[in-house]
């Protein structure tokens, strides 16, 4: 639970819980109806915090690849391919042989091409 957005999100539980607890030692039904709306406040707050704080992108990596082969038209990549725009953080190390012939294309690494 590294994450600000998880700690978020258990803060908030707890909050709920503890004033739960209280809620329930009263013996008032309006008391109880302004306890549940008071909860329900809290954990829409802290839901929306979660949902502001930005979330973790995990990165893609290309380890130990096999080769590929590309003929005529064809396409072929070892590493990662990814549409153009993509901003994941990416890497490939040890991937394997691309050929390519008869005009065909390779590619052992990170290409990010148009979709």
């Amino acid at each position: 639970m590294g994450s600000r957005r998880h700690i978020v999100l258990l803060i908030t539980g707890l909050l709920i819980a503890a004033l739960a607890f209280v809620v329930l030692r009263w013996d008032s039904a309006g008391r109880f109806a302004t306890a549940a709306s008071a909860l329900a406040g809290i954990a829409g707050v802290g839901v929306a915090l979660w949902a502001a704080l930005p979330a973790v992108r995990s990165g893609v990596r290309a380890r130990g690849t096999g080769a590929t082969r590309a003929r005529g038209s064809g396409y072929a990549n070892s590493g990662i391919d990814a549409p153009a725009g993509d901003t994941t953080p990416m890497e490939v190390s040890r991937t394997g042989d691309a050929t390519a012939a008869d005009g065909g294309q390779a590619i052992s690494g990170i290409v990010r091409r148009p979709r």
